[in-house]
């Protein structure tokens, strides 16, 4: 004599994509406010007009015009190889200091303004020290 097991029901396909499919599709569907910057950017060049890679570019908030409401600080990056650097920072009102760096060449400092979602660009011309 044979036991007779029971029929379990299976769930069906559509129900398993309802259940855990579609939630998530729906999730990725929608697209999150894109986070808006302001942009400092610009190129290094070493005498006669080459680019400088690999300089060192800093950028610091001016102390006395630091908000409250956000936190800005200093931020570093290395020139590419074309020498250019780029930098995101919140979009509020603020004074900078921008300082290219390399070695062997002197260091030159820029003040800048950026306000709103503004593009600052910056240029620097660094000379060699003298031996």
């Amino acid at each position: 004599m044979r036991k007779r097991r029971k029929k379990r029901k299976r769930i069906g396909i559509s129900l398993w994509l309802a259940l855990i499919v579609l939630p998530q599709a729906q999730a990725a569907g929608k697209k999150a406010d894109p986070e808006s910057y302001a942009v400092v950017a610009g190129t290094v060049f070493r005498d006669p007009g080459f680019a400088l890679p690999n300089a060192t570019v800093t950028l610091t908030p001016a102390p006395s015009q630091a908000a409250p409401s956000v936190k800005i600080k200093k931020q570093q990056t290395l020139a590419n190889a074309r020498g250019e650097f780029v930098f995101r920072i919140p979009p509020v009102s603020m004074h900078y200091t921008v300082r290219a760096a390399a070695k062997g060449y002197r260091d030159e400092e820029k003040p800048i303004d950026v306000e709103g979602e503004a593009r600052v660009e910056v240029t620097f011309s660094l000379h060699e020290e003298s031996k």
